[in-house]
């Protein structure tokens, strides 16, 4: 007879240590940065390059635009 495979028996191994170490919490922590700071690189990258009818489709102006599109990644 087979059993059949549930979250619960094939994830027992990790029920028992519900903390990860130290050093992978950090590299979540610093691929989330990244991914983030990805993000916004491509979002004032794209913004950079929408027409004046497109940036009107979503109430900015162009200077308003190129004045976001010019902020480092790393600024909010």
């Amino acid at each position: 007879m087979t059993r059949a495979l549930t979250a619960r028996t094939t994830m027992s191994p990790m029920l028992g240590s519900a903390r990860l170490p130290l050093t992978a919490v950090l590299a979540v922590k610093f691929a989330t940065l990244v991914t983030e700071w990805h993000f916004r690189q491509r979002s004032r990258k794209m913004l950079s390059r929408l027409d004046d009818r497109m940036l009107e489709d979503i109430g900015v102006s162009y200077k308003q635009a190129m004045k976001e599109a010019k902020r480092p990644f790393w600024m909010i």
